[in-house]
């Protein structure tokens, strides 16, 4: 298990099973299960959090890529932390082939360290897909992303930032800190892989 406890006053927008949304965020933790996983991940993640005494309201991932494989990525102060797992990428915009589905995950936690509006909050999970998709096809990666992948961005409360883009201060350099991520554990995993 990957766990992040955020400071008093955080806020995020989140994709996770458990506590997606915009909303206040005292922990975020991403959650390694087995390939062939078949729990309710809302009742495991809720269980998980309790047994690990985490207050507050947070948000939970999960994943089937190895966590100590992790890959990080920062610019100034904006960082983001990742787990590839790239069985299973698929282009967005494709025929559904939801009988092959396959685990593969691409998990994001990500820091901006100024407070952003919710217009910027959400800006910045496009801008961070963008940056997570392009460290993909740099890789050599046939796909936008996988069925499965999920994202946290994390900021404090206080402050109205307005743009979260990929040409604003702060989207660009939560770009630059996916990309870095996205793209050194995209070519981690191939090597393992191979």
């Amino acid at each position: 298990m990957l766990m992040w406890s955020m400071p008093e006053g955080t806020r995020a927008i989140s994709t996770g099973v458990v506590g997606g949304g915009i909303n206040p965020c005292r922990w975020v933790v991403n959650v390694r299960v087995e390939y062939e996983y078949h729990r309710d991940p809302v009742e495991h993640l809720t269980g998980l959090a309790a047994d690990w005494h985490l207050a507050g309201p947070g948000t939970g991932l999960l994943t089937a890529a190895r966590l100590k494989d992790f890959t990080t990525g920062t610019d100034g102060d904006a960082e983001c932390v990742t787990t590839v797992g790239l069985t299973h990428p698929v282009y967005a915009a494709a025929p559904d082939h939801s009988a092959e589905w396959a685990p593969g995950t691409i998990n994001t936690v990500c820091w901006v360290p100024v407070g952003l509006s919710d217009a910027a909050l959400v800006n910045t999970v496009v801008t961070a897909t963008e940056a997570k998709t392009q460290a993909m096809i740099d890789a050599g990666i046939a796909g936008t992303g996988t069925p499965s992948d999920a994202i946290v961005v994390c900021c404090p409360q206080d402050g109205d930032e307005p743009y979260g883009g990929p040409r604003s201060q702060w989207g660009q350099r939560l770009a630059n800190a996916v990309y870095q991520a996205t793209f050194a554990g995209s070519v981690q995993w191939l090597r393992k892989a191979q």
